[in-house]
């Protein structure tokens, strides 16, 4: 379904700046090769509103097709991801002196990476997530979890439960509802008058200094900036009183959201920073498909004379990302010779539109591949520690974004 009126505030002045195409869904993975040729696409158009400065999507699949039971991503095999996660809670539990009469609830708990440092220090938790397999592992791991869609409607049926948080967490999600302003508003009605939430979202800024147009896919409906985030929550009677900045997902957005308006020096500077630097202007995303297309140009030429040389090249990671880079650039099985993961829920399966296999990086050290392509590359550092020894007899990594490089 194609939208015509901005997600956020329902202005119909929204203007597209940048078109990948017809994508195949980024989380799509697929058990054949042939499905995986043939598998479904959707146009990946993102475009600016004039009026509150949300960067979005203009296409929206079905939230049942991105999130079905087929659903691959389980956040606990990415150990960047727990220790940030781990930190996360740690202050959480100091800030807001949380105990054993507290509540906290994860929206999108996935697995429950998260919830599970919450439940190691008897802390009341309740994880929502519409995604069936990350749900079951939760359970299994003794998380109290929901498998539910979470909105406006949902949030009520919790209210009537007599269920109101301490904190509410929602990690990476915020630009995945579709009902943007529901979501929002179900946060406003579970949160108590004293309580945070605490949210991290990509920012739009890192996304467009750095060149990371593989963060936008189809499940991403919304790209944030801080001016376009204090309207979204105003709206629903919540305020932006805190705003970290972090390194994590390439970079992103920590926000501290309360029902009182308080809003800190890190609110004020980072909203002088968007009005100097034009976020909230159209002007600020017109050549972002331009730089785009350079980064393409560099590492289709760094991958052909890799080629040349008769030299192979494996990739390393089916991320989400690497699904919609691999699609947008043409990169397929006559560049690549296979994909290494280490989730075993992808494992088997096939990159759709490129026909890839998706393998355990055990099969890493019997191919031993000249190169390997970091697809998600957020999180390099820590795949290229893991594949030491595969540096140690002289195999190099492809870094793609925001500059294609060699190390």
């Amino acid at each position: 379904m194609r939208i015509d009126a901005c997600r956020a505030c329902g202005s119909r002045h929204i203007e597209p700046f940048l078109d990948l195409g017809r994508l195949p869904l980024s989380d799509g993975f697929v058990p054949t090769a042939a499905e995986a040729r043939n598998a479904p696409r959707f146009p990946l158009e993102v475009a600016f509103c004039h009026e509150c400065s949300l960067v979005q999507i203009l296409h929206t699949v079905p939230p049942e097709e991105l999130f079905g039971a087929d659903y691959p991503y389980f956040s606990s095999f990415t150990d960047t991801l727990l220790k940030h996660s781990r930190a996360n809670v740690e202050a959480r539990i100091a800030e807001r002196r949380l105990d054993g009469s507290s509540l906290v609830i994860e929206l999108a708990s996935n697995d429950g990476y998260l919830l599970q440092f919450y439940r190691d220090a008897g802390i009341p938790h309740l994880g929502i997530d519409p995604a069936p397999g990350p749900v079951k592992a939760a359970l299994e791991r003794g998380i109290d979890t929901r498998l539910a869609f979470f909105g406006l409607d949902y949030a009520k049926s919790l209210k009537g439960e007599g269920i109101a948080a301490d904190v509410i967490h929602g990690n990476n999600v915020l630009a995945h509802v579709a009902d943007t302003n529901g979501f929002v508003a179900g946060i406003a009605l579970l949160l108590k008058e004293t309580g945070v939430a605490v949210i991290e979202a990509p920012y739009v800024r890192d996304l467009i200094d750095h060149g990371e147009f593989d963060t936008i896919y189809h499940e991403h409906l919304c790209y944030f900036s801080v001016t376009a985030l204090k309207a979204l929550f105003a709206r629903h009677g919540l305020f932006l009183n805190r705003v970290e900045r972090l390194d994590i997902h390439g970079g992103s957005l920590r926000l501290f959201v309360e029902k009182r308006d308080a809003p800190g020096e890190s609110v004020l500077s980072l909203l002088a920073e968007e009005r100097e630097l034009g976020v909230a202007e159209y002007r600020y995303y017109a050549n972002f498909a331009q730089r785009v297309e350079g980064i393409r140009d560099k590492l289709l030429a760094m991958l052909r004379d890799i080629k040349a040389e008769g030299r192979t090249i494996g990739g390393y990671g089916a991320a989400a990302k690497g699904t919609i880079l691999l699609n947008f650039f043409g990169i397929d099985d006559k560049t690549l010779d296979f994909v290494a993961d280490r989730n075993t829920h992808k494992q088997g399966r096939w990159v759709p539109g490129v026909s890839l296999p998706i393998v355990s990086p055990d099969e890493i050290e019997q191919r031993k591949p000249d190169f390997l392509l970091i697809l998600p590359w957020n999180f390099k550092e820590e795949i290229i520690r893991q594949q030491a020894a595969h540096a140690a007899r002289g195999g190099r990594f492809i870094i793609p974004i925001p500059e294609p490089v060699i190390r």
